[in-house]
């Protein structure tokens, strides 16, 4: 009897994931053991073939490519240095974090819920970024591409918002600071490896005290991401 009992819990946990999973993709996949991994975080599954880090590789990728080749067309007069800004406004790693969470990710992301900082960190920009690993795996470029465009960029990418978006969100509170005679620094304060990624910390210190201090997987977009919650916090 127990053990009729787990096959029934078995089947239902796997039927409510192919639900939701077809709710989140907007179609059903025979490839669901793919999708799970997509959906792993190495805290959980330690072992490369069954996390989410080569997807989220491959993912990242992708995205890059479509959006570069979406400025590309939606900006035919424009140079190089917009549209790699551009590019950077869309793709940084609090953008695609926030995109994540919007799209529910965090729910379906499986983590180790006990670990604090996993809850607040932007794991599920990553996890995002191995799910497009995973469909595009699945159906080919032109159906990612698309995808991309209408899951990601259209809903949840305002381009004429974008465009005025000083991306060097530092000089903002640099120059804040300057005005009101205060020292403000950036400072390296430790990298350790996610995965095979080094992720960095910086911290934003002003007048010898530290005003936050945030994470990600290169100096600069630690130092935007720290600068951003900085200017939240100071009601910059």
């Amino acid at each position: 009897m127990k053990r009729i009992h787990q096959l029934i819990s078995f089947f239902k946990q796997s039927s409510d994931f192919e639900k939701n999973l077809i709710h989140l993709i907007g179609y059903r996949t025979t490839s669901i053991i793919l999708f799970q991994t997509a959906l792993n975080h190495r805290s959980v599954k330690d072992n490369p073939s069954e996390n989410n880090e080569r997807l989220e590789f491959l993912g990242d990728s992708v995205i890059s490519t479509v959006v570069a080749d979406y400025l590309f067309k939606k900006y035919a007069y424009k140079g190089e240095g917009f549209l790699t800004e551009m590019r950077s406004k869309m793709v940084n790693r609090q953008q695609l974090n926030s995109i994540a969470l919007q799209m529910g990710l965090k729910k379906m992301t499986r983590f180790n819920k006990l670990d604090n900082g996993l809850r607040t960190s932007q794991i599920f920009g990553n996890t995002l970024e191995a799910l497009v690993g995973a469909i595009y795996l699945d159906k080919k470029y032109d159906f990612t591409r698309t995808w991309i465009i209408e899951k990601m960029i259209q809903p949840h990418l305002f381009m004429d918002d974008l465009e005025q978006i000083d991306i060097n969100i530092k000089n903002k509170i640099i120059g804040w600071a300057l005005k009101q005679g205060k020292q403000v620094d950036f400072v390296l304060a430790g990298e350790q490896l996610e995965g095979r990624r080094r992720l960095f910390t910086i911290n934003v210190v002003l007048d010898g005290e530290v005003v936050t201090s945030q994470k990600g997987f290169t100096k600069k977009d630690a130092s935007q991401i720290a600068a951003q919650k900085a200017i939240e916090l100071l009601g910059i």
